[in-house]
This record gives C-alpha cells, structure tokens and sequence, in this order.
C-alpha cells in the first residue's frame, strides 16, 4: 500500500471531525473524567471494527470486478468526503451537556455496549469503510492483510485520538461548549475533509 499515509491522515480526520462517538466521548469526560469514559472509547473502537468487517463482506468482489467500479467508488468516495467538509463547516457548534460536579458514570460493560451500538448508526464510519477505505486497498496482492492493517490502525486511531479528546476536555471545557470554540471545531475539520477529497479524487495507486 503505497498510500498507506494518506489513509492515516484521511482516518485522523475522520475521527477527529465531531460526530455522534466524538460527542459522546466528550460528555463522559466532562461527567466524569477521562478514566471512567475509557469503556466508552472502547466500545467506540470496537464498534468501528465490526462496522468495517460488515462493510468488507463483498470488498473483495467489488475490487475485481472491473476498472469502471473501482474508479466510481472513488469518485463517490470523493464527493463524500467533499460534502461531509461543507456539510461540517456549517454546522454550529457541539451542544454538550455539562454538570458542575462530576457524576458517576453507568457500569463499564453498559456504557461499553451503549458506544459499541452507536457506531452502527454512525453514518460518518458506515460511508468512510464503504466508500474511502477501498481506495487503499492494492488490487495485486491479497486483500485480506491489507483490509487488517486499515482497520486496526482505524480502530488505533480511535482509542488515541478520543483518549486524547477525554483528557483536554475539561481544560477545554468552556472553550468546547462556547458558540466560537464549536464553530472553530467544525470549520477546521470541513476544511480537512474537502481538502481531502480533492486529494482522494486526483490520487492513484
């Protein structure tokens, strides 16, 4: 995978563009601090792996069958990281949900089962493993290794990226739930996605 970098950074954005497991992250920690919200992180990379193991059942298939389809996925993939950055840049802020004091958290298996449900409605991952992550993949060597190392460095990813979104949230904490500190946040991340969307549609393996 000669693009193997590319799919990092691509991934790094993903996750880090607010969404439904991002906001769920930040509201645990700020409840009750970046230890007890860990579960919940968890369960948000184990989510995602599953999503992408759904996603993969007929990737092989879809990567053989012809030039045509391939080079329509990425095109589609390209749009959509396209749509997902404006879409992104005009939303308003995260409206989170804060409490002075902390409070305790539900049990661990319980908010670990909540976060794992969740990316299954998550169309931000449903769409990234369907329509960017086979731009990735190598056409003259087994998929199959290939389709691994993507989604354990994805799930990776996961667990760094809101371990690190726990711990700065409540030092960031009135940053985060000020109207600039969301749009901020979110036009940053709209930038990062049309820009590479630009990159995914003129890129070639």
């Amino acid at each position: 995978m000669r693009l193997y970098f590319l799919f990092l950074l691509m991934a790094s954005a993903t996750v880090l563009s607010p969404g439904p497991g991002v906001l769920m992250t930040l509201s645990n920690a700020l409840r009750s601090g970046w230890r007890a919200s860990l579960p919940g992180i968890l369960g948000i990379a184990t989510g995602a792996t599953i999503v992408a193991a759904l996603s993969a059942t007929s990737l092989g298939i879809l990567l053989a069958s012809s030039a045509l389809a391939f080079t329509v996925i990425k095109i589609f993939g390209a749009c959509y990281l396209i749509w997902l950055g404006i879409k992104l840049w005009r939303t308003p802020g995260l409206a989170l949900q804060d409490s002075p004091q902390r409070e305790p958290l539900r049990k661990p298996g319980a908010l670990f089962l909540q976060s794992l449900s969740l990316q299954f409605t998550n169309p931000k991952a449903i769409f990234f493993f369907l329509s960017v992550l086979p731009q990735f993949i190598d056409h003259d060597v087994p998929h199959g290794p290939q389709f691994v190392l993507l989604v354990l460095s994805y799930a990776l990813l996961v667990v760094l990226i809101h371990s690190i979104y726990a711990l700065c949230a409540q030092r960031a904490r009135r940053w985060l739930k000020s109207e600039r500190g969301g749009r901020t946040l979110n036009r940053v991340g709209g930038a990062t996605f049309m820009a590479f969307g630009a990159v995914l549609a003129t890129a070639k393996n």
